[in-house]
């Protein structure tokens, strides 16, 4: 099993398939564009940031971006519907979280998230063992929300996304942020990509695994 991060929310999960969360086009933030073919998109919520499905899309890459219950390439996906705001949606309307298994580990992905986690959400989320949250604050919750959301969780690895990088043209929050909020030696550098089994990941408490590009 692999994850490879392309920056902001983007992320590449390999394993049996590929399966890449929230794409973006680069230069709209500033960034990089992520150079990968997906089998799976798995899109939070329309917004230019997060939609840029062509850029990864293959020719027969199957796109789910609605909050739906189903298995494709033998990745079994849940959509679980929650706000961009906490504003009942006003401000910027709805997103998915999206709850995946591959090859027998459970991945969490919260999009642009933007108010804390009830208990029946948590619950809907149930058992996870890596958790993608965004903690960059102004569109997204911020890092005080973030841990708490982590804490609620309870994952076996809490990935930090949607914060402030070098070049970026949105005025995010930086990860540091976040990262003073939590037990200093739960926190693992891992480069631009890791590469793990089931088996490596922790039995007790959760690791803030740390990205960079």
């Amino acid at each position: 099993m692999r994850i490879r991060w392309h920056g902001h929310s983007c992320f590449e999960i390999g394993g049996s398939v590929t399966v890449v969360t929230d794409p973006h086009d680069g230069k709209s933030l500033g960034i990089a564009p992520p150079e990968v073919k997906a089998d799976v998109i798995l899109m939070t919520h329309d917004h230019f940031d997060h939609n840029a499905a062509g850029v990864v899309s293959g020719p027969d890459t199957s796109v789910i971006k609605k909050p739906v219950m189903t298995v494709e390439r033998g990745v079994r996906v849940e959509g679980i519907p929650a706000l961009h705001d906490a504003s009942g949606g006003s401000k910027r309307g709805k997103i998915t979280i999206f709850k995946f298994e591959l090859d027998g580990v459970t991945f969490c992905h919260l999009g642009d998230l933007g108010h804390g986690l009830d208990e029946t959400t948590v619950d809907k989320i149930g058992p996870v063992d890596v958790l993608f949250v965004p903690v960059g604050d102004v569109f997204t919750i911020g890092p005080e929300i973030a841990k708490t959301v982590v804490d609620s969780v309870s994952p076996k690895v809490a990935v930090p996304m949607h914060y402030r990088m070098p070049g970026m043209t949105l005025s995010i929050q930086p990860v540091q942020n976040f990262l003073k909020l939590c037990d200093q030696g739960s926190i693992v550098r891992v480069g631009n990509e890791v590469e793990f089994s089931e088996e490596d990941l922790p039995e007790n408490g959760t690791e803030i695994w740390i990205f960079s590009t």
